[in-house]
Formats: structure tokens, sequence, C-alpha cells
């Protein structure tokens, strides 16, 4: 499959009076292909924000390069280009919303790409519709819930026809709702239009489901694999300061308490109470019938 992007050596710093020079990518390789979703996960300073932010060329390489479906991030005549194929959504939704009525917003971006009126239309429509706000089209931005909001964001990016999706903790300032909301939304988009999602997120269980984990510490790669071979990595994590979903945090707890049979990698509640009541099965279980 090919890569839609892809980094080599990728460095960065960042330059200040007071600091003098920064390092807050130090030799990043990662390549992310075509319909994949990456979840990157790292504790505050890591530099997963500021690697996310290289690939639609917000930021360029102090060293290295970044390649966006083989253009370089670093060649200013590609710019554009590199920009209608990576689209950005930041964390504060209000920071990306533009104008007064959901329908305009959307259209903002086709518009200033100098999308003909008609295909304007079509695309507003498919893309609020692909995130399931198309009976708010005429509402008031600044009316809608978090979740609505951030899911308008979405739209304005979708209706661009970008290939990727690079979400920056999109959901960092919604409530367990609008995470939801956002998290089943980029799950669609990626199952159902193919689009190539990178979700930059500090909540364990919004990996869960991704096809590949990266983890990222002091500026570079720690671990990279599937959210199973990364998760099963307890320890490891713990140690740059980070958690694990919920049921591999029992079931790890369990393990050190002396629990025997209990297999590493479990993700979801529904797996871990598959494997307790399992457990319970073959240790044989208490009487549930009430006292006479």
């Amino acid at each position: 499959m090919t890569n839609i992007i892809e980094t080599k050596d990728l460095r960065f710093e960042y330059t200040s009076e007071e600091e003098g020079a920064r390092v807050v990518l130090n030799g990043v390789d990662l390549s992310i292909r075509k319909g994949e979703f990456v979840a990157v996960l790292g504790h505050n300073g890591s530099g997963k924000s500021t690697l996310a932010k290289h690939f639609n060329a917000m930021l360029l390489p102090s060293g290295g390069k970044c390649f966006v479906a083989g253009m370089d991030t670093a060649d200013g005549e590609k710019l554009f280009d590199i920009r209608q194929t990576v689209g950005m959504v930041l964390q504060n939704p209000d920071n990306q919303l533009v104008a007064t009525i959901v329908e305009e917003d959307v259209a903002f971006g086709p518009e200033n790409m100098g999308v003909p009126p008609e295909e304007i239309r079509k695309r507003v429509d498919e893309a609020l519709k692909a995130v399931g706000m198309y009976e708010y089209r005429r509402h008031a931005p600044h009316k809608l819930s978090g979740g609505q909001k951030q899911r308008i964001a979405i739209a304005g990016i979708i209706a661009m026809r970008p290939a990727c999706i690079v979400l920056d903790e999109p959901t960092a300032m919604l409530d367990p709702r609008g995470r939801e909301e956002v998290i089943s939304t980029i799950h669609r988009l990626c199952s159902e239009m193919g689009i190539t999602i990178v979700l930059i997120t500090h909540y364990m269980d919004e990996a869960v489901d991704a096809d590949r984990v990266v983890v990222m510490d002091d500026g570079q790669i720690l671990l990279s694999g599937t959210p199973r071979e990364v998760f099963s990595q307890v320890p490891r994590l713990k140690a740059v300061e980070l958690d694990v979903p919920q049921a591999t945090r029992l079931i790890y707890r369990l393990q050190k308490a002396g629990v025997k049979g209990l297999p590493a990698g479990v993700l979801t509640d529904d797996e871990c109470i598959e494997v307790l009541s399992n457990l319970l099965e073959v240790n044989g279980c208490p009487s549930s019938k009430p006292r006479s």
C-alpha cells in the first residue's frame, strides 16, 4: 500500500532568546499508508503535536524531510497541493469556525479553492451528511454543543476533499458525549470513505480501535505497532507517564496481584468481561443462589 505521509530523520527545534534552541523532534522516521488509521500518543511535550503540524506544512523541518504524497513539504511551490492533500483539525473548534451559518462555514474552504458553486453545494451537503450534521445546516455554529462544533469543523475539512485528515487532540475540550460523537465520526470517515486518519490524542481509549498506535517520547518514536502490541507493554508506557485503557489496566493489576491465567493485551470492556468470566468458570464460581 502506498504511503501518503513519510518522514525521514525529521528534526525540529524552537529557538527563543530566553532558552536558545530547544529540540522538539529528534530524528523521527515514520510512514503512514493511504487509508490507515494511526493514533499518536505521548505526554505533554513529547513532540506529538509538533509532528502533526509537519504533515500539512504548518511547520517545516529544521532537518530531515517530510513528504506528503511524495511532495516535499519544504518545497514552497507545493504548499497549496500539500494542504489540499492533508487537512488539519485543531483542538478548539471555535478557532476554525468562521461563518454565522453552518453550511456557509463548511463552504468556506471550497470557495477559497475556487470550486464552482454547484460543486460547492454538493460538497457541503455530502460533508454535513458524512458527520451527521446535515439537519443543522442552517443553524448558527455558536449555538451548537462542543461535539457538534467539532463535527462542523471536520465537515469543513471534508468539503475540501483531502486524502488525509490530521486531528490534533480534537476531543480535549469536549465532554464524554462530545468525545464519542467525534470519535465515531472519525472512524466512519476512515472505514466508509477511505480517508487516512492521524489522530493525536492523550486519551488511551480513543486509540484502541486504530490500525496502528505510535508512542512519542522526548521527540522520538518510542513504540509503534497494533494497539494490542503497544498496550501490552504496560511498564514501558508507565515509565514515560502514559496510561493504558481501563480494561488493560485492570487485567495488569490482577496479574501483578498474582492471578494466573490472564492474557496480556486485553483492550476493551467486552474482552475484559469475557476473560474474567472464563477464568471464573475454569476455577469455579461461588454459588449465586440466595441463602435459605
